[in-house]
Formats: C-alpha cells, structure tokens, sequence
C-alpha cells in the first residue's frame, strides 16, 4: 500500500509540474502580414497586432512583407510602431518589399529575403504619380537613412533606394535609377541576414523551429476600413457624398441619390474611426454641421449656413493625419459636385427647390384668374358724353353709365362727344369723336 501511495503522488506530481515546465519552455512568434498597399487602415491593423503580440509575451514578431508600398505617413507611424516595441522583429521579405514596403523592412531588427524578391525603389511620388516636391524628398532621404543607420546598415544604400542621383559602382549602380537589391546584393551589403526558402527555413534558422506561432488575421471591420482609407477611395467617397447632395437639391423630395450621398459620408467616417484616425467627436461635428445647414433653410440669413460649412470642413480635416491629401480630396469632390449642378442645370433643364419655402413662386396673373380691377373691354369702340371737364380725368356717360375715364393727354370741355379708344386695367382712355374711328384705332 505504501508503494501504491508513493506512485499515485508521483504520477499527480509529474502531470501537474511537467506540463507547466514545458508550456514555460515554448517559444511564441507572431506573424504579421504586411501585404498590398500600405496606407492607414494597415497601420491600425499592424498597431493592434503588436499590441496583441506584447500581451502574449511573444518572443519574435515576424513581418511578412510583399507590398508595392504606399503612404509615407502611414509607414512613418508603422516605423515608429516597430521601434518602440520592446520584442524583437524579423522582416521577411516575400516577393517585395518596394518605396514603404522597403522602408518599413528596414526599421526591423533584422531582415530575410526569399530568392526572387527584391527590396528598395522608394522614390516618393505624389496623387498624380509625379515626383514629390522638394520638401517631402528631402524628408524620406533623411528618413531612410535614419532606419538603415539605427541598425547598424550602410546609409548609402538606402539612400540609393530614393535617389536617383546616388552612384554605386559595386552594384552596378551608374544613376537615374533607383536601387533595387537582390537577395545576393541584400546579403553583399548588409541589408539582409540571409536569404531562406519561405517562412518554416526562416523559423529553423532563427531557431525557433518549435516555437508556437499565432498568424495576425484582420477582422473584417479593418478590411473594410482598410479600403475606405485608401488615399484613391477616400476623394471618390467625398465625391460621390457631394454629388448626391448635389442632385438631391435639385429634386423635389429627398431619395435615392441623398440617400446614397449620406451613405458615403459615413462609410468615410465609418472607415476612418475604425482605422484610429477619427474620434467619435468628428462624427459629432459632422452632424452638427449638417443640422446648421438645415436650419438656415428655416432662419435666413448666412451665419447658419457658414457656420455649418466650417464645421463639416473641419470634421472631415479632423478624421485624417495628411491635411494634404484630405485638401486634394475635398477640392476634387467641390468639383465633382459643382459638375453635377451644371449638368442638371444645363442638360435636364432642373432648377433648385431645395429653396422652395424660402421663395414666393406663384405669380397674380390674369392668367391664373388674379385681377385687380375689373377689365372692362366691352367699352372699347363705345361713345359717349363728357358729365364734367376732363383735365385729363373725369367722368363720361355712356349707356347710361357713368365711367371714370381719362383723355390721351389733352383737355376737353363738358358735354363733348368721346370714343372710347383704350382699356388698360380700371383705365379707360377716351378721344374727343371728330370722325368716326378707324378699327386699328381700338386697343
């Protein structure tokens, strides 16, 4: 019985200490992809990422980068999100890692290509794919040779990669071209630690074949604001938002158009908080903007109406971190907009009743059976006799009626004999009869 005991406290022992020795021993290694185009909606993503990799207490992050590049803002916050995280990181470049892309592998601790891929070309260029300004340049030069120094990488190379001035005779270099390294030029001047076969080559070679790895998904909230902050969705939301806007003043009772318009602006808005570049306070502004407009359909006057244009001007500057891009954005949708209101204008011959309440449309014509006086026609070509001197008013009898009536400007005496030659309104104009009147005479 005593061995019986001593081997049931040992087996309890054991199954209780030794998976709590090995679960203490593994290794743990996040994966992040950094694919497509880099812009905000990939900075939140990376952001959560590494926030989730640190609360795990993970031992490596790994980038899986193939991406063509994108946004300088938006690989500047990814840089500084890399350099502040106290794990170390390993950029696996798979396909390419180009203008950001190469950028963003170089703030990492170390970097692995895989044979045919390629890292550099990261010229800035702006909206219109024409080179950056002066300014911008001299700022991604200064940028880029700062992520190749701080770990411990020759400068030059990295200055090659956006200047097509640099001339490097050991690779070929000879300017006019931007750098772009093999995986063999990567490893020959220090800008790579090894080229490896795919992802399990590089675990084994950094050692952590057995490691437990948890591979960073996006939600599908940060997909779709992934592509509603892409520097090319962003105007065409804006623009469509204003155009619908647009027409819908042009229609007599809101629909579809308004409909979709508001649905644009706040998919914007939508994409923008989720991504961590808008706060619930622009959303706010927005709206409040909006109910300004309204309410100067109601009180008249302008300070409303401005007051509520600044306030969604403002909104839409305060859900982005690149005020340049959202002024490119905004001009692009004002034309957009003012397009739409020339060709309804124009084309479909519409006009404005958003304004209907403000404006007195009908008109008091005899036409639509207003008058102010009795028109009394039936006069025209009748005779009749002066009651009093006209001076060059008076009264003249006529069918026993007297009628106040006016002469063509001169003065007739009383009991003078008058045709009557013009009805305009309640006046009646009369001639003094020398002869019997003509009938283009009657008016």
């Amino acid at each position: 019985m005593k061995t019986l005991f001593s081997f049931v406290c040992f087996l309890i022992l054991a199954t209780g200490l030794f998976p709590t020795i090995s679960t203490a021993d593994v290794k743990r290694v996040h994966v992040i992809p950094v694919n497509k185009t880099v812009e905000n909606g990939l900075l939140s993503f990376l952001n959560r990422s590494i926030e989730d990799a640190e609360n795990d207490g993970a031992d490596l992050i790994i980038l899986d980068i193939d991406t063509p590049g994108g946004a300088v803002d938006a690989a500047s916050e990814i840089a500084k999100s890399l350099t502040s995280t106290p794990i170390p990181t390993a950029a696996f470049v798979d396909k390419k890692a180009l203008s950001a892309g190469a950028y963003i592998a170089l703030n990492a601790d170390q970097i692995y290509m895989t044979p045919g891929s390629t890292m550099g070309s990261a010229a800035v260029i702006d909206q219109h794919g024409n080179a950056a300004g002066k300014k911008a340049q001299s700022y991604w030069l200064s940028a880029m040779k700062s992520a190749a120094e701080q770990n411990n990488r020759n400068p030059k190379y990295a200055e090659a990669m956006a200047n097509t001035k640099m001339v490097i005779p050991e690779l070929n270099l000879k300017g006019n071209e931007l750098l772009t390294l093999t995986p063999k030029q990567a490893e020959q001047v220090g800008y790579s630690e090894g080229t490896v076969k795919n992802l399990d080559d590089l675990l084994s070679v950094l050692g952590y074949e057995d490691a437990k790895l948890t591979y960073a998904k996006m939600s599908v909230s940060e997909q779709i604001a992934r592509f509603l902050t892409h520097p090319l969705v962003v105007p065409i939301l804006l623009s469509i938002g204003a155009l619908g806007i647009v027409i819908e003043l042009f229609t007599p009772s809101f629909g579809i158009a308004g409909s979709i318009g508001i649905a644009s602006l706040l998919l914007f808005f939508y994409g923008h908080m989720v991504a961590g570049l808008a706060g619930m306070e622009a959303l706010v502004l927005f709206i409040a903007g909006i109910i300004l407009l309204l309410l100067e359909i109601v009180v008249p006057g302008g300070v409303l109406g401005l007051l509520g244009l600044g306030a969604i001007i403002l909104s839409f500057f305060m859900s982005t971190d690149n005020n340049v891009e959202m002024g490119i954005s905004l001009v692009i949708a004002i034309v957009v907009a003012l397009g739409g209101a020339f060709v309804m204008m124009k084309f479909f011959k519409r006009k404005l009743t958003a304004f209907k309440k403000m404006v007195l449309n009908d008109s008091l014509n005899t036409e639509s059976g207003y008058v102010s006086n009795q028109n009394r026609y039936e006069l025209i070509g009748k005779q009749g006799k002066t009651t009093t001197p006209l001076r060059p008013s008076g009264t003249v009898l006529i069918d026993e009626e007297y009628v106040d009536v006016v002469t063509e400007g001169g003065y007739l005496d009383k009991d003078v004999l008058v045709n009557i030659i013009k009805v305009e309104g309640s006046r009646v104009v009369v001639r003094k009869l020398t002869e019997p009147l003509k009938k283009e005479d009657l008016n």
